[in-house]
C-alpha cells in the first residue's frame, strides 16, 4: 500500500463519511414520493449508486450512475460519485474524466475540484493538480490530507517555507499522511539549514508510524541529518591574491576647483598599480542545537607601486554568535557578534576599530528575504597630536539599516534593495572633532546574475550616501568671509563577475567606481579601482 494511496483513501472516507445515512434516507424518500414523481428519476439511481458504494458494490453504483446519465447527461451528482466509484476501483483515467466532465458543469463545487486535484496527484500529474488544490486550499485549508497534498507539491517546487506553512495549516487523521507530512516538513527544514528541527520532524514522523514502509528511509535521513550536523566543517579558510589598479590612491580633490587648498593637494601623484592579498579563518568552538558561536582573524595588505606611503595593513579579531529558529513557517538567523580592528598606514598605527554589530534576517518565502541590521563603532586615530582639534576623528559611528533582497532559482540571481541611516559622534569639549560629525543616509540596490556557462556570476551593486554635517566647517572655504556647514553625496557603482574554477578556486573581476560631490571642494572628487584576484576556499 502506497502511502500517497492511502492518503487519497483517508480523503474519500472523510469526504463521503455520513454521507450513506443520508444517501439511505434520501433514497427511502425518493422511492416513497416516487409516484407523486416530486424527485426526477436521475435522482433515484444516484442515491442507489451512493448506497452501493458505502457498502463497497462497485459494479452495482456504476450501473445506477450509468442509469441516472442516461436519464440525465448532465446531472454533476452522478457524475461526482461516478468519480469517485472509479477511484475505488482504481481506474484513474476514467476518474479523471468524470470530474473534468462534472467540473465543466460547475467549475466552482470545490468538491469536484477536490477530488479530480486528488485524481491527478495520484496519477504524479502534479502541474494539473497544483491550481485544483491550492484554489481548494484557500478556502478549506483543514480539509482532511489537502494539507500534505498541497505541502508536498510546493516542496517539489522549491518552495519550502510554502511547504512548511501547507503542513502546518493542514489536518489529518491518516496515520501514513500524518508521517509523510512530518517527514517531507524534516526535509524541508534541512534544506533552510535547520539541522535540529529537521531531526525533530523526522523523530515525530518514526513515532506516528513505526511499522511503516517509509520507516526505513525516515531512519536513514535523520541518521543523516545528526551525522552531517556533526561533522559539518567547524574550520574555515579563505586566500585572496591578486593586482589592482587605483586612479586616486590619495583621494585628491578632482579638477574644476579652485579653492586654494585643493589645488595645493593636486600638486601630488595619484595613479598606482598595485598587488594585494587577504586570509580569512573561521573556526566554530561551540554549537549547542541551534546556536553556533565563531571565532574570526582576518588580515587584508595592499602594496602601491608608485605611491608606497598609502600601503594598508589591517588586523582584525572577531567573536560572534548566532542562532537559527522559526517564526511559524518562517526561518530566521539572529546574530551578534564583536570585532576590533587595526589599521596599518604606512607602516605606523593609523585607526582602533572597536565594532558590536546585530542582525537578523527572516525567510519569508523562496523569493524573499529581509534582513535588519543595528551596528555600533567606536573609532580611536592615532598620531594625530599635530592636528587641529576640529579634525580630530575619534568618536563613534550608529547605524541601523534593512535590507530586503528577492531570490530567483535558488539564489542564482538576486535583486537587493535597502536603506541604512548612520551617525557619526565624533565631536567632544572644545569642539573637538565638529568638523566630522554628521547625520548620513545611505540607499542601496544591487543585482546578482548566474549564467548558465560554468555558472559565471555577474553583480551590479550601487549606493549613494548622503552625509549632512551638524556644525560650520572650522576652516573651509579657504579665504572665505564665512565657513560652511559641509553637504556630501557620495556615488559607489560596483561591477564585477566571478568565475568558478576547480578546486575551489574562483577568479575575480572587480571594478569599483567613486563620485563624491561636496559644497566644500576640497571634498569633490572621483575615484577608479579595478582589482582582479584569485580566491581559494576551504
Amino acid at each position: 500500500m502506497s502511502p500517497h494511496g492511502s492518503a487519497t483513501r483517508a480523503l474519500r472516507r472523510s469526504v463521503l463519511s455520513g454521507v450513506g445515512l443520508i444517501g439511505a434516507l434520501l433514497l427511502v424518500t425518493l422511492l416513497a414520493g416516487q409516484a407523486r414523481s416530486q424527485q426526477p428519476e436521475a435522482d433515484v439511481f444516484v442515491a442507489q449508486a451512493i448506497l452501493a458504494y458505502e457498502e463497497k458494490r462497485y459494479e452495482d453504483a456504476l450501473a445506477a450512475i450509468r442509469e441516472a446519465l442516461a436519464l440525465d447527461p448532465n446531472n454533476v451528482d452522478a457524475l461526482y460519485y461516478g468519480g469517485l466509484v472509479r477511484l475505488a476501483l482504481g481506474r484513474l483515467e476514467e476518474a479523471a474524466a468524470a470530474f473534468e466532465r462534472a467540473r465543466t458543469l460547475d467549475p466552482s463545487d470545490e468538491a469536484v475540484l477536490f477530488q479530480l486535484g486528488v485524481t491527478y496527484f495520484s496519477q504524479g500529474k502534479y502541474d494539473q493538480a497544483e491550481g485544483l488544490l491550492e484554489q481548494v486550499f484557500a478556502a478549506k485549508p483543514t480539509l482532511d490530507s489537502l494539507g500534505y497534498y498541497v505541502g508536498f507539491m510546493r516542496y517539489r517546487k522549491k518552495d519550502y517555507q510554502g511547504a512548511l506553512r501547507a503542513f502546518r495549516a493542514g489536518a489529518t487523521i491518516d496515520p501514513d499522511v500524518q508521517q509523510l507530512t512530518r517527514f517531507y516538513s524534516g526535509l524541508a527544514f534541512g534544506i533552510l539549514g535547520l539541522p535540529e528541527r529537521a531531526a525533530a520532524e523526522i523523530e515525530e514522523a518514526l513515532r506516528l508510524h513505526p511499522a511503516s514502509p517509509l520507516t526505513g528511509p525516515a531512519e536513514r535521513v535523520r541518521e543523516a541529518v545528526v551525522a552531517a550536523r556533526q561533522t559539518e566543517r567547524r574550520f574555515k579558510a579563505e586566500v585572496r591574491v591578486g593586482a589592482f589598479y587605483d586612479d586616486n590612491v590619495p583621494v585628491q580633490p578632482g579638477e574644476g576647483q579652485h579653492d586654494s587648498l585643493v589645488e595645493s593637494l593636486r600638486a601630488h601623484e595619484r595613479r598606482s598599480w598595485g598587488e594585494l592579498a587577504s586570509l580569512r579563518l573561521d573556526y566554530s568552538f561551540l554549537r549547542v542545537g541551534s546556536l553556533e558561536a565563531t571565532l574570526t582573524y582576518s588580515f587584508f595588505g595592499n602594496y602601491n607601486n608608485d605611491l608606497p606611503a598609502f600601503n594598508v595593513v589591517d588586523h582584525l579579531g572577531a567573536l560572534g554568535t548566532t542562532y537559527r529558529g522559526t517564526v511559524g513557517a518562517l526561518p530566521y538567523q539572529a546574530s551578534l557578534q564583536y570585532s576590533y580592528d587595526y589599521l596599518i598606514l604606512d607602516d605606523d598605527e593609523f585607526t582602533q576599530r572597536q565594532t558590536v554589530t546585530s542582525s537578523g534576517a527572516l525567510v519569508e518565502d523562496a523569493l524573499n528575504l529581509t534582513a535588519l541590521q543595528l551596528r555600533y563603532q567606536r573609532k580611536q586615530y592615532s598620531n594625530d597630536t599635530n592636528i587641529a582639534r576640529e579634525e580630530k576623528r575619534d568618536g563613534s559611528n550608529w547605524m541601523a539599516g534593512i535590507t530586503h533582497i528577492f531570490r530567483f532559482e535558488g539564489d542564482k540571481h538576486l535583486i537587493k534593495l535597502g536603506y541604512q541611516w548612520d551617525f557619526d559622534d565624533t565631536r567632544g569639549p572644545n569642539d573637538r572633532g565638529r568638523n566630522f560629525a554628521y547625520f548620513g543616509s545611505r540607499v542601496l540596490a544591487g543585482a546578482q546574475y548566474t549564467l548558465p556557462w560554468r555558472e559565471l556570476r555577474l553583480k551590479y551593486d550601487f549606493d549613494v550616501h548622503v552625509r549632512d554635517y551638524r556644525y560650520t566647517h572650522s576652516e573651509l572655504p579657504v579665504g572665505a568671509t564665512q565657513t560652511k556647514e559641509r553637504l556630501d553625496k557620495e556615488w559607489t557603482h560596483v561591477v564585477g563577475f566571478t568565475l568558478p574554477l576547480p578546486n575551489n578556486l574562483n577568479f575575480v573581476a572587480d571594478y569599483q567606481g567613486t563620485l563624491a560631490r561636496s559644497n566644500l571642494d576640497a571634498f569633490t572628487f572621483s575615484r577608479r579601482v579595478l582589482s582582479l584576484y584569485f580566491v581559494w576556499s576551504y
